[in-house]
C-alpha cells in the first residue's frame, strides 16, 4: 500500500511560482499531534549486539533474517523518536552486504532520520560488524526504509521537518533523501517499461531444472512475541520469515547453502497483526554466472479470511545469493526453465531486475579511473539524474575550500585534490531565485549570453526534469574546438532554504557521435545552485569538477561562465 500523496511528488517547471509557495506552505501547516512532538529530540539510535549462537545459522554465520529484524527494529525507534508517535515500515530499499558477521564478533547498528516529507520519512541505517580481538571495524551494508506516522484515524499523519542538521554529513544525507525517493518512485515504472522490450527466450526444458522443483511455502501464525508494542507484526520479523522461505528455495536448487548477498526493495503493501497466518511463497526465478534470484510472496489471512480462502498481498521482495566459494573456484549453478505462463513471466522479469541491477551499480559506483561519460537509455534515466544531482551536492558540500579570487560581484574558491581540481564560482544576482533557475535550466539559451558556448541543441528529453543536449565550443589557447554530450537534471526545491539545482554530467548517445573538426571532451560533474535571497534576489553557485587532463581546457569558460550570465541578465534588465 502506498501512502504517498500527490503533493508529496516534485513540482514540475511547468507549474507556477504561485503553486510552489502553496506546497511549502502546505508543508509548514500545523501538525498532526503537534502538542505531542513540539521539543526535537536528538536523531541517533544505536544498537549493539554480541552475536550469540541463536543468532546463527548452522554455520556459526549471523543469520541474514536476524539482522533484518535488528535493521528494521532501530529504524522504526529512530522514527518514533522524530515523528512522537507510533511509525510503521512502507518499504526498505535495496541492500547490498559486504560482509558476514560470525559467533562471538560484535555488530554495531545505527539509525537517523535523514530527511521528512510530508507524510513520510526515511531513515538511514548503517551496520558494522567488530572482532573484539582485532578491534577493527568493516562495514556490512547501509540501507535506508521508509516510515510513516500510524495515524489514530483515517487521516494522514503529518510530520515535522528534520532541523538542526549540525554536521556536513548529516546536511548531504538531507539533501540526497529527495534523490532517493525519486529512485523508489520510479522504480517500478522503470521496470514496466524495460519489461515491455522483452520477449520469450530460448528455452530448453531437456538440460534445464524446472523452477518448479525449487518452489516453497511455509506457514507462520503470528503470536505476540512477533509483534510490535501496536500490535502489528515486525516489519523485520516478516523479513526474517521471507529470508528463510527464500534461503530452502535457493538451497533446494543449487544443493548446498548459498549466502545472501543483495536484497531488491521490501515493500510493505498493508499491514497484518497477532492472530493473522502469514503465507511465505517462495521460488528461483532464475540463476546468472554466479548468482540466483529468489522471489518471496507474503500472503496474510485473517480467521474469516483463512476460511473463505480470500488472501491479502502484502509484501513481495527478491533475493540475490551467491555462493561462498573459494579462490579460483567457479561457481555453477544449474540453469532453470520454465513450464508455466507466470514462470516464463518471472523468468524475463529476472532478467530485466538483473540489468537494472548492473546499471545501477555502474552508475552509482563509478570509480575515479573509468569513462566519465556514462551510456544515455531511457531505462537508466532514474538512476543517472539521482547520480547527477547527488554528484554536484557532494562537489558543493565539500569542506576546505580556499578563496582565490574575491571582488564586489564574484567571488571564487578552489578545493585541489590528488588530480582533482574543483573550481565554485559564487555570485548574488538581482532577480529571483525562480527566475534564474529558469534561464540556466535551459541551455538553449546559453550561447546568448556566454561566449564560450557556440551552439546548443536538445538531442532527447527524457521528461520535465532530465534531458540531453550537445553543445560546441570554440577553441581555447589556439587548441581545436571542443564539444559536449550533457545531461542536465534540474530540480525545484523540496522547502523553504533548499536550493534550486541544475546538475550537468557527460553520457554517450547513439545519436549523436564524434563530429569531424571537434574534439569530443567529457566533463564529470558541474552545475548551479541557486539560493533564494527574497524575493529578487538569489545567490548562484556555479561548481566544476575538473581532472587533471581537463584543468586547462575547462578552466576559462568555468571561472567565467557565471559572470557573463549576470552581466547579459544585467545589460537585459
Amino acid at each position: 500500500m502506498c501512502w504517498l500523496t500527490p503533493s508529496d511528488l516534485p513540482i514540475t517547471l511547468n507549474e507556477s511560482e504561485m503553486k510552489i509557495k502553496k506546497h511549502r506552505s502546505a508543508q509548514a501547516a500545523p501538525l498532526l499531534g503537534s502538542c505531542r512532538v513540539q521539543t526535537p529530540a536528538p536523531m541517533d539510535v544505536q544498537m549493539c549486539q554480541s552475536i550469540q549462537p541463536c543468532h546463527a545459522d548452522h554455520q556459526g554465520d549471523l543469520s541474514a533474517g536476524q539482522l533484518l529484524k535488528w535493521m528494521d527494529t532501530i529504524a522504526c525507534l529512530a522514527a518514533e523518536r522524530h515523528a512522537g508517535m507510533a511509525c510503521v515500515t512502507l518499504s526498505m530499499d535495496d541492500i547490498q552486504f559486504e560482509e558476514t558477521g560470525r559467533v562471538g564478533q560484535v555488530m554495531t547498528i545505527k539509525s537517523k532520520v535523514n530527511r521528512a516529507f510530508t507524510t513520510s520519512m526515511e531513515v538511514g541505517i548503517r551496520v558494522s560488524v567488530q572482532d573484539v580481538r582485532e578491534h577493527v571495524e568493516r562495514l556490512v551494508c547501509v540501507a535506508y526504509s521508509t516510515f510513516v506516522g500510524k495515524p489514530a484515524g483515517p487521516q494522514k499523519v503529518l510530520l515535522r521537518p528534520v532541523e538542526d542538521l549540525c554536521s556536513a554529513e548529516e546536511q548531504l544525507q538531507h539533501s540526497l533523501a529527495s534523490e532517493r525517493r525519486r529512485l523508489r518512485l520510479y522504480n517500478e515504472q522503470t521496470f514496466s517499461t524495460l519489461l515491455q522490450d522483452y520477449h520469450t527466450l530460448a528455452n530448453d526444458p531437456l538440460s534445464a531444472v524446472s523452477t518448479e522443483f525449487t518452489r516453497v511455502e511455509s506457514i507462520e501464525l503470528v503470536l505476540p512475541p512477533h509483534a510490535n508494542h501496536h500490535g502489528n507484526t515486525f516489519g523485520g520479523q516478516i523479513m526474517a520469515w521471507m529470508e528463510n522461505a527464500a534461503t530452502v528455495a535457493a538451497s533446494r536448487l543449487c544443493g548446498c547453502f548459498p549466502s545472501l548477498r543483495s536484497v531488491d526493495m521490501f515493500r510493505f503493501r498493508g499491514p497484518s497483526s497477532v492472530g493473522d497466518r502469514l503465507v511465505f511463497k517462495a521460488v528461483v526465478n532464475n540463476t546468472f554466472n554466479n548468482s540466483i534470484e529468489v522471489g518471496v510472496r507474503v500472503e496474510a489471512y485473517n480467521c474469516e479470511e483463512w476460511t473463505a480462502n480470500k488472501p491479502r498481498h502484502i509484501n513481495s521482495a527478491f533475493l540475490i545469493y551467491q555462493l561462498a566459494n573459494t579462490p579460483g573456484d567457479v561457481p555453477a549453478f544449474p540453469q532453470v526453465t520454465y513450464t508455466t505462463q507466470d514462470g516464463e513471466r518471472r523468468y524475463l522479469s529476472a532478467i530485466v531486475r538483473k540489468r537494472i541491477r548492473m546499471a545501477r551499480k555502474h552508475i552509482l559506483s563509478c570509480k575515479e579511473e573509468a569513462p566519465l561519460s556514462v551510456p544515455w537509455d531511457k531505462s537508466n534515466q532514474v538512476y543517472l539524474g539521482y547520480n547527477n544531482v547527488a554528484a554536484l551536492t557532494v562537489l558543493a558540500g565539500k569542506q576546505d575550500w580556499e578563496a582565490s579570487s574575491i571582488s564586489d560581484r564574484v567571488a571564487v574558491y578552489v578545493h585541489e585534490e590528488v588530480e582533482l581540481l574543483c573550481v565554485q564560482v559564487q555570485m548574488e544576482v538581482m532577480t529571483s531565485a525562480l527566475h534564474a533557475f529558469t534561464l540556466l535550466a535551459d541551455l538553449t539559451l546559453r550561447p546568448l549570453w556566454d561566449n564560450h558556448y557556440l551552439s546548443c541543441e536538445e538531442v532527447e528529453r527524457a521528461d520535465e526534469e532530465e534531458t540531453v543536449y550537445h553543445i560546441k565550443c570554440p577553441p581555447i589557447n589556439g587548441g581545436k574546438s571542443r564539444d559536449f554530450v550533457f545531461l542536465l537534471s534540474k530540480r525545484q526545491p523540496c522547502k523553504d532554504g533548499d536550493p534550486y539545482v541544475v546538475a550537468l554530467r557527460s553520457v554517450t548517445v547513439t545519436t549523436v557521435p564524434p563530429v569531424e573538426g571537434f574534439l569530443r571532451s567529457e566533463a564529470k560533474c558541474a552545475g548551479f545552485l541557486i539560493h533564494s535571497l527574497g524575493l529578487n534576489s538569489c545567490k548562484v553557485r556555479q561548481t566544476h569538477q575538473h581532472t587533471d587532463c581537463l584543468r586547462h581546457s575547462l578552466g576559462p569558460p568555468c571561472s567565467l561562465a557565471l559572470y557573463d550570465f549576470v552581466l547579459a541578465f544585467s545589460f537585459a534588465a
